[in-house]
């Protein structure tokens, strides 16, 4: 993820399910919630625009938690919403939708940040307040929600030398696979890492894996055959997703029980902790950043300064100085999964510790 992110008290984070396309009708394609009706009819309206349904949280945590606090705190407002799925092009266009329906204030989640400026310049012409979620869009938007990047990045860094303990030193080669570079959040953890691994650990091979497990494990491969497989001792990866794909490349090298990093608290990334095949993930509660955002909505919907709540600041990549909510990121590996997602209630008990991981849950003090 895109990475940068969000940042927060511990709260709730993101459900590790299979997305389909169904999830959010045709691929890209704007629809209205059930429990909203169109803009045109005058009513006061709120757009909603996510990048993609590859990680699971979106779809599962950040839409629905941005509608139930939007209902909560203007019962009489409506959320349009729409999912990119991954496209910057369908979300150029999904904005234009947003404008030609005539919503007073849009959430977006930029698939690209620069790519959106002109369409976010072009709803702010129509008198569309903009706040942008997650990824720092550039452009003239009001207000920007998110967890603070750099730190996730530093966790990230952090965990894995934590992990490899003795075994840090200039010399140990890590392979480091980011996000995609169009994501601004991408950007920002890969420094936060830089600045924690950079002269403690050997950089050997980085390269980004665009959010996708596909090719984080086609990175890894990759790195596996330039370095050989003895002479990696850990890699770096921006989320669960793509730690997936790298778990099962290392495993298909004969590689075991080396650091892996992560990020989002999927369902499947927490079980892997659990297995050994994953040493971390970063913690970002989808709940308090959804609820800061859709709050900010309201807020700009009845004319309300964001000043009170949008206390930070944040220079965007087009120069805007943009107030921002910027939450706390948490590293989470099996010592305090118990006290940190599971606490949370993030997901049912049952539904980490199956059958395969029941014996590693109870060793971690999970029941």
């Amino acid at each position: 993820m895109n990475a940068m992110m969000r940042r927060a008290v511990i709260g709730t984070a993101a459900v590790s399910m299979a997305l389909t396309m169904a999830a959010c009708g045709k691929a890209g394609g704007d629809k209205t919630t059930a429990a909203s009706s169109s803009a045109s009819t005058g009513g006061k309206s709120i757009g909603l625009l996510l990048p993609e349904n590859a990680t699971t949280r979106y779809e599962q945590l950040d839409k629905p938690l941005i509608e139930a606090k939007v209902k909560a705190a203007c019962a009489d407002c409506t959320v349009d919403y729409a999912n990119a799925a991954g496209s910057a092009a369908t979300q150029a266009q999904q904005v234009s939708t947003m404008i030609t329906k005539g919503v007073n204030v849009l959430i977006v989640d930029a698939v690209d940040s620069a790519a959106i400026k002109s369409s976010i310049q072009a709803a702010v012409d129509k008198g569309i307040k903009v706040i942008a979620y997650d990824r720092l869009a550039q452009g003239p938007v009001s207000a920007y929600v998110s967890y603070d990047n750099e730190k996730v990045g530093e966790l990230q860094g952090q965990a894995l030398l934590d992990a490899l303990g003795a075994k840090a030193t200039p010399t140990a080669n890590v392979v480091m696979i980011n996000g995609d570079d169009a994501d601004p959040n991408a950007a920002m953890f890969k420094a936060g890492a830089h600045k924690i691994l950079d002269g403690k650990v050997k950089i050997a091979y980085e390269q980004s894996g665009l959010w996708k497990d596909t090719i984080a494990n086609q990175k890894v491969t990759a790195a596996i055959t330039q370095l050989g497989a003895p002479n990696i001792a850990a890699v770096y990866s921006a989320n669960d997703g793509m730690a997936g794909g790298i778990a099962t490349a290392l495993k298909g090298a004969g590689i075991s029980s080396i650091p892996v990093t992560g990020q989002d608290a999927e369902l499947t990334g927490l079980q892997r902790i659990l297995a050994g095949t994953q040493t971390s993930t970063v913690y970002k509660a989808p709940k308090p950043e959804a609820e800061a955002v859709a709050s900010l909505a309201v807020d700009l919907l009845n004319n309300k300064a964001v000043s009170d709540t949008a206390t930070a600041s944040s220079t965007s990549g087009s120069g805007d100085k943009v107030p921002s909510v910027l939450l706390t990121p948490v590293s989470v590996t099996k010592a305090n999964m118990a006290t940190t997602v599971i606490a949370d209630a993030l997901y049912p008990t049952a539904k980490i510790c199956t059958a395969d991981f029941a014996a590693a849950c109870a060793a971690a003090g999970i029941k």
